[in-house]
């Protein structure tokens, strides 16, 4: 199943990237593949929205819980769907340079065939996603005067 963890330093407030990651409502607008969402409930500490991922003429719903805890953790749990389960984590934490903001996700197909496709293009969309993230916060808080984001990773896929 794959699995990726990694810490990125931004030149924002953890209270700014927070609400980023927690408007779902605006993930169509920046997210890649993202093609629609509807969100069910919403509340200050819980969200629970369907997503409809496409990509080369396939589409797939997912329904996630979004447990969020203001200003330093979002956790997304799987609810329903094509995958076996799903767990993706926020968490951000003040740094001299702005937020650092440590992200994992772990999942796994049902189908295992799915999951050595996506093992293939695993690295290549979770960067476009995570860039997203990044240019999304540009576009909302303004771009560093540093001149873009150090980052660490540590990446597994098993």
């Amino acid at each position: 199943m794959p699995a990726h963890r990694e810490t990125r330093v931004l030149p924002y407030t953890p209270e700014q990237m927070f609400d980023l990651v927690a408007d779902v409502r605006r993930y169509p607008d920046f997210l890649p593949w993202v093609v629609a969402l509807r969100v069910r409930q919403d509340g200050e500490t819980e969200t629970l929205a369907d997503m409809i991922v496409g990509f080369k003429g396939l589409r797939e719903t997912f329904t996630s819980r979004v447990k969020k805890r203001r200003p330093d953790h979002i956790r997304v749990d799987y609810v329903e769907g094509p995958l076996k389960h799903l767990t993706n984590e926020w968490r951000f934490r003040p740094d001299s340079r702005g937020c650092a903001v440590d992200f994992s996700v772990d999942f796994a197909f049902r189908n295992r065939v799915f999951e050595k496709l996506a093992g293939s293009v695993f690295d290549g969309a979770l960067r476009r996603m995570i860039g997203a993230f990044e240019a999304r916060a540009a576009e909302l808080y303004g771009a560093s005067d540093a001149g873009g984001s150090s980052s660490s990773s540590a990446h597994s896929a098993a």
